[in-house]
């Protein structure tokens, strides 16, 4: 594989999974990343320099249109991209939740996406002198289970990443770019303990058909399927990597 992938959120977890494997299959690899400077230096250092990492908040539009202009200069135009960046917004019941949660997930979670697609397609898109590209989404089994009792909103704005990637697939594939989602089931990430859920896992892992958790890995593995030219008459589809939850 080669070309130039945008991971955004990929100093950690799926992204950072993600971030590895497409620099050991060729790719040159930039990732975004909003708070810790020690864990994307980290990261670089793991990949002995081939990736490098762009403090960028995926919910502002200025910082998003910077990190892509970034990526030019240092590598090129992207040609594939993952909008890995999110959040779960700990938490909350439907009656107890804050505006400023809404807020939150729903800037990160969504509005990040549509800006980095948007500026992904002024440089994939065919019509636009680009030479097409891939885009994958992460979405969740929560936007199917709904997350009652402590995500609906993280199941809410996933459900509209769904709808979007529906949309954006159907619009840009006679634009040269495809666009699909991954639909991660309990994996094990940093993610639960973060909103207060650390022992999600141990707890619901058993409840899965396959009987345990995944792993970043196998989510990563999936979505660099979907970047391939092995996947090049697949878009606007869902893959699951959940264990059959």
């Amino acid at each position: 594989m080669s070309g130039v992938l945008l991971v955004t959120g990929g100093s950690a977890g799926i992204g950072a999974a993600c971030v590895r494997i497409a620099a050991q299959r060729g790719y040159k690899v930039a990732f975004s990343y909003r708070s810790s400077d020690e864990m994307a230096r980290a990261l670089e250092a793991e990949t002995n320099g081939m990736t490098r990492g762009f403090k960028a908040d995926s919910a502002s539009e200025a910082e998003t249109v910077g990190l892509f202009e970034q990526v030019d200069r240092v590598f090129g135009p992207v040609t594939a991209l993952v909008t890995n960046a999110g959040i779960t917004g700990g938490i909350s019941t439907l009656e107890n939740i804050t505006s400023e949660t809404l807020d939150s997930v729903m800037d990160i979670n969504v509005r990040g996406v549509f800006l980095a697609v948007r500026e992904a397609i002024k440089r994939m898109a065919t019509d636009r002198g680009g030479k097409g590209g891939s885009i994958v989404n992460l979405s969740s089994v929560a936007a199917r289970l709904g997350g009652p009792n402590d995500w609906v909103h993280y199941a809410a704005s996933k459900g509209a990443v769904d709808s979007f990637t529906i949309g954006a697939a159907k619009e840009l594939a006679p634009r040269g770019i495809r666009v699909n989602a991954v639909v991660p089931g309990l994996i094990d990430t940093e993610i639960h303990a973060k909103a207060g859920l650390a022992d999600r896992l141990a707890k619901l892992g058993a409840t899965v058909p396959m009987g345990r958790v995944g792993t970043a890995e196998e989510v990563a593995l999936a979505i660099l399927w979907l970047l391939s030219d092995e996947a090049r008459y697949v878009t606007g589809a869902f893959l699951p990597v959940s264990g059959g939850r």
